[in-house]
């Protein structure tokens, strides 16, 4: 276990190493001019003198490398700068609105595993029947909707016409609702699949056989057998398809007005907040990080066969 933890943040280091030297050079290289928006050279009669001094208390003049080594070095020390929009640190204006993200982001995975468990295990326990094609059209006709068409049919139809949920901002449980559902059903339409296809796999081996040779019941061989057994697919491709998940929490969020840390981003990229949006891509990453830790270590524990290769291995 240690062995693998410390591959793990070895690997992370130059992961983070290497993001953030990719996200600095992009958004460097990206058109606008963070000091022109920091000035509103739009609504305010601004010097040509005046932006080149911002632009060089602010660092802009330096070259790239220096940019870039400045900015590590605060790294280093934990300094993630100020925010140019909010005038706040960066890590600060990101762990505020950090808990709206989290509530969106379980949100959505309790409506996932609400909907794919029991619609791809009761199609592949009812293998050919019409509930088995019936979840197999919705599973299609999910992956084919657009998340963010979703959440305007959803905002139409219980926001506007029946008036039953609110459609924006973030007050309470009910307004948790339309957005975990519309994230939800989208990316649950994959694992409906993956978990029919993983579970008739299992169900075809050679140990469930025997399990019922040894006169165990339908209930105890499937859930104590065949669901584990085909869980560790379903986990890695949820660890591979994690930065889509957060992608779609991002959209969601500009959707619905919510105000986490996806709609924050995106206000910083229309602002040329240089700092909040690479304190954004290192959170992001270093969730990614421990999300796929975790897939693993779990991975371990539902896959006996890799814990006796493992130990195979060290003799």
């Amino acid at each position: 276990m240690f062995r693998i933890l410390l591959r793990k943040f070895l690997e992370v280091f130059v992961f983070l190493l290497f993001i953030m030297f990719v996200s600095f050079l992009f958004i460097r290289l990206a058109p606008g001019d963070p000091v022109l928006t920091i000035l509103n050279v739009e609504e305010l009669s601004v010097s040509k003198e005046q932006v080149e001094a911002l632009r060089e208390e602010m660092g802009f003049n330096d070259s790239l490398p220096v940019q870039f080594g400045r900015w590590l070095l605060d790294f280093v020390r934990m300094d993630f700068g100020v925010s140019y929009s909010t005038g706040q640190p960066v890590m600060q204006t990101l762990m505020r609105a950090l808990p709206a993200t989290a509530e969106l982001t379980i949100g959505s995975l309790l409506v996932m595993l609400f909907v794919a468990i029991p619609l791809g295990s009761l199609s592949a326990l009812y293998r050919g029947s019409w509930i088995d094609q019936g979840s197999r059209i919705l599973s299609i006709l999910g992956a084919a909707v657009p998340s963010f068409w979703l959440g305007l049919i959803l905002i139409d139809l219980f926001g506007v016409r029946f008036g039953s949920l609110p459609t924006m901002g973030r007050d309470g449980f009910n307004s948790l609702i339309l957005p975990s559902l519309t994230l939800g059903l989208a990316i649950s339409s994959v694992y409906v699949r993956l978990l029919r296809s993983s579970l008739l796999d299992s169900l075809s081996q050679e140990f469930v056989r025997s399990a019922r040779a040894r006169g165990l019941s339908e209930g105890r061989i499937f859930f104590l057998h065949a669901f584990r057994h085909s869980l560790p697919p379903v986990i890695t491709v949820f660890g591979v398809s994690l930065g889509s998940l957060i992608g779609g929490v991002v959209v969601i969020e500009v959707l619905f007005a919510y105000p986490g840390i996806g709609k924050l981003v995106v206000d910083a990229i229309r602002q040329r907040d240089y700092p909040l949006i690479q304190g954004y891509i290192l959170i992001m990453a270093v969730v990614v990080f421990l999300v796929n830790t975790a897939v693993d270590l779990s991975y371990r524990y539902l896959n006996p066969e890799m814990k006796l290769k493992e130990r195979e291995a060290h003799r």
